[in-house]
C-alpha cells in the first residue's frame, strides 16, 4: 500500500537547458495534491489518517467473518478511503523528492511521511489476513449476495493468491513496520546515483548529462563517456554491491519465510500472471536473439564502418542521421496529432498534461534520472516526469509516458483498489502510444534516408525494450540465485552481468574494461525486483495488438478503438486473458510471443532490403 513513484530509467536521456532551442519546458504544479509541505490540508489529512486507521482496526479486527455482504462492502470502501488519503500524501512527498533527490529537506519530509503512514497503517495488516481466513464458500456467498461487492472479486482473488504464503498476524505486522528500513536502502541508491559526478571535457556532469554522450555523433566523445561512467561506477561499486546484497538477502529471507517457490514468484503473483506465461515470453525472446539483436547490430556495424562494435557504439546515431533538436512545442504537436488521429478522445485526455502542470520535463541538478508516469490517487490525476533533451527519441519517451497517463486517467473510475493495473498490462497504453507516434512520424518521412533512420531508431528502442530487458531479467534471476548461496563480491556481480551481455548483444561486440560494472545504475534491480520483464511483455503484447488494429484498418472495419478504450478503463479489474479475448489474442499461447517478435524482425528485414 502507498507505493512511491520511482524513476523508470531511460539510458537515452541527458542534460539540457532552455537555451538549447527547446523552448520553455513545463514544470509540475503539485498544488492539486497539496500546496506545500506545511499546508494545513496535509496536516489535517495526516490526523484523519491516524484516526481512521485506528477506528478501522477497532471496528473490524477479529470481526471480518461476522460481516454480511453490506458490512463487508462498507469495510472495503473505508479501506479504499484510507488508501486514497495515504496515497495522496505519499504521492506528494515522493514527487517533490524526485524533483531533487539531493535536497535533504525533501528527503527528510518524504521519510517522515513514510514512517508516519507505516505506523498509522500497521493496525490494518489484519484486513488481508482475515480475508484469507474466510473459506471459499463463505466469500462466494457474500459476493453472490451483493453486486457492488462482487466488483472487488479480482482484488479478493489476488489477496487470496497470497494465502499459502501468509505468516502469523504478529509477524505480518512486524514485517510491515520493518518496510521502512528496506526503503532506506532504496533511498541510499537514489541519492548515490543522483550525487555522482563525471568529468567530461573539463565539465562536471551528473549521470544524465554523461549518459547523453552515449548517443553523440562523435565516437571519441562516446568512448570518453563510457570510460568515465566505468571509472565512477568502479569507485562506488562497493556501495552498489552492498545495496544489492542487502536487498537480495532481505528478499531471500522474505521468500523463505513465505515459502515462495522461487525469487520471481512474488512478482508473478503481484502481476497476476502465470509463471509459465513469463517463461514462454523469456524463451521466445532468447531464441530470437540471433534474428533480432545479433542481426541488427551486425547491420549497424556495417553502417558505422566497423568490423567490431564497442559498447559505446550500441546507441550511436547513424552516420546519415541529422543532428537536430525537437522543440518542446513540436514534440507536443507530434504526439497529440498521433493520439488524436487514432481517436480524438485520446488527445482530449492527454491535453491537460501539457496545459495544467502535469509534466515536469527539464533536467535539473539532483532530479531523478529517466522518466515515469505516477498515477497518484484516483481523486486527483497522474503526473509525468521526463528529462527532455529535444532528441527524436525523447519525443517517443513523451509518447510512452503520456500513454501511461491516459491509461491511468481512464482506469481511475475503478477506484483505488481496482484501478492499479498489473505491471504486465501497465505497459500496454504506453507502448501503443509510442507505436502510434512512430507510425505517424514514419508516414511523414520525406526520403528513404529519413525512413531508414526512423526504422533503425524504432528497432533499437524495441531491442532495448525486449532483448535488453529480458537480459536484465536473466541477470536478476542469476543474481538472486547466487545470493542465496552467500554474500556476493562486486566481482561476483560483475561476472553475472557479463554472462548475459554477450548472449543478448551478439558476436559483433567487444567489451571494454569497466563495462562489467554497468549493472550498478539500473534502478529497477533495487526498487522493484523482476519488474523488467513487464517491458518485454508489454512490447510483445502491443505488437500483436497493433497488428490486429492494422488488419482492421486495412479491411475497413471498425470497433478496435472502443475495445481498446474498454481495455484501458478496466484497470486491474480483469485478467490478461479477459482483456485480450475481444481482440482474438491469448498471451498464454506460446505462438502469441512469436507474433509480437515478428514485427521487430519485419522492420529489420526492411532495413536489410534497403542495403540491396
Amino acid at each position: 500500500m502507498f507505493n512511491l513513484p520511482f524513476p523508470v530509467f531511460d539510458a537515452n536521456t541527458g542534460s539540457n537547458s532552455a537555451a538549447d532551442g527547446m523552448g520553455d519546458l513545463p514544470e509540475w504544479d503539485l498544488s492539486d495534491l497539496y500546496t506545500s509541505q506545511g499546508a494545513p490540508e496535509l496536516k489535517r489529512d495526516l490526523e484523519w489518517l491516524e484516526k481512521s486507521c485506528a477506528d478501522f482496526a477497532n471496528d473490524y479486527e477479529g470481526k471480518l467473518d461476522t460481516l454480511d455482504a453490506a458490512g463487508l462492502l462498507d469495510c472495503v470502501h473505508r479501506h479504499e478511503s484510507i488508501e486514497g488519503i495515504g496515497g495522496r500524501i505519499m504521492s506528494y512527498a515522493g514527487l517533490r523528492y524526485y524533483q531533487c533527490t539531493t535536497d535533504a529537506d525533501r528527503a527528510k519530509f518524504m521519510s517522515d511521511c513514510q514512517e508516519s503512514i507505516t505506523n498509522f497503517t500497521t493496525p490494518l495488516v489484519f484486513f488481508t489476513l482475515e480475508l484469507n481466513r474466510l473459506d471459499d464458500a463463505t466469500l462466494a456467498a457474500l459476493l453472490d449476495a451483493n453486486q457492488d461487492l462482487a466488483r472487488y472479486k479480482p482484488i479478493f482473488d489476488r489477496i487470496r493468491a497470497m494465502k499459502p504464503h501468509q505468516l502469523s498476524d504478529e509477524l505480518e505486522k512486524f514485517l510491515h513496520d520493518l518496510g521502512v528500513v528496506g526503503d532506506a536502502w532504496e533511498r541510499l541508491f537514489d541519492e548515490t546515483i543522483a550525487g555522482l559526478e563525471f568529468e567530461i571535457d573539463g565539465e562536471t556532469l551528473n549521470i544524465e548529462g554523461t549518459l547523453n554522450f552515449m548517443t553523440d555523433p562523435d565516437r571519441t566523445k562516446r568512448e570518453a563517456a563510457s570510460h568515465e561512467l566505468a571509472r565512477v561506477f568502479k569507485s562506488n561499486i562497493k556501495t552498489f554491491a552492498r545495496v544489492h546484497n542487502t536487498q537480495a538477502k532481505e528478499k531471500e529471507i522474505m521468500d523463505r519465510w513465505r515459502k515462495m517457490p522461487s525469487a520471481q514468484s512474488a512478482r508473478h503473483l503481484s502481476n497476476h500472471v502465470e509463471p509459465e506465461v513469463v517463461e514462454a515470453l523469456r524463451t521466445a525472446v532468447v531464441a530470437a536473439y540471433p534474428d533480432l539483436s545479433h542481426r541488427y547490430y551486425a547491420l549497424k556495424a556495417k553502417w558505422l564502418g566497423l568490423d567490431v562494435m564497442q559498447v559505446w557504439d550500441r546507441n550511436a546515431p547513424l552516420p546519415i542521421e541529422e543532428t537536430r533538436v525537437v522543440p518542446w512545442l513540436d514534440a507536443e504537436k507530434i504526439v497529440m496529432d498521433a493520439y488524436g488521429d487514432f481517436d480524438p478522445r485520446m488527445a482530449e485526455i492527454a491535453a491537460p498534461f501539457f496545459s495544467d502542470g502535469w509534466i515536469d520535463a527539464e533536467v535539473k541538478p539532483g532530479k531523478a534520472p529517466g522518466a515515469f508516469a505516477h498515477p497518484t490517487v484516483t481523486a486527483v490525476h497522474p503526473y509525468v516526469m521526463l528529462n527532455y533533451l529535444g532528441k527524436p527519441r525523447d519525443v517517443m519517451t513523451l509518447a510512452h509516458e503520456l500513454g501511461h497517463g491516459v491509461h491511468q486517467v481512464l482506469a481511475a473510475d475503478q477506484g483505488e483498489m481496482l484501478s492499479s493495473t498489473p505491471l504486465t498490462l501497465a505497459e500496454t497504453a504506453s507502448v501503443f502510444g509510442e507505436m502510434l507516434t512512430f507510425r505517424k512520424m514514419l508516414d511523414r518521412a520525406k526520403t528513404p534516408q529519413e525512413r531508414k533512420v526512423l526504422l533503425a531508431g524504432k528497432v533499437e528502442d524495441m531491442i532495448n525494450t525486449v532483448v535488453r530487458q529480458i537480459a536484465f531479467y536473466d541477470f536478476e534471476c542469476k543474481l538472486h540465485a547466487a545470493r542465496r548461496e552467500g554474500e556476493l563480491t562486486p566481482d561476483d556481480i560483475n561476472a553475472l552481468w557479463m554472462s548475459v551481455q554477450a548472449q543478448s548483444l551478439g558476436p559483433v561486440f567487444e567489451y571494454m574494461d569497466g563495462y562489467e560494472t554497468f549493472w550498478a545504475y539500473i534502478p529497477h534491480f533495487v526498487h522493484s525486483p523482476f519488474y523488467v520483464y513487464a517491458y518485454a511483455f508489454g512490447d510483445g503484447l502491443v505488437n500483436a495488438l497493433y497488428a490486429v488494429y492494422a488488419e482492421e484498418q486495412a479491411a475497413g472495419t471498425t470497433g478496435f478503438e472502443e475495445k481498446y478504450f474498454d481495455m484501458l478503463k478496466a484497470g486491474g479489474s480483469k485478467h490478461h486473458k479477459e482483456l485480450l479475448a475481444p481482440f482474438g489474442l491469448d498471451a498464454s499461447d506460446p505462438k502469441f510471443w512469436d507474433k509480437g517478435l515478428s514485427m521487430i524482425s519485419g522492420f529489420i528485414d526492411e532495413l536489410e532490403a534497403m542495403e540491396g
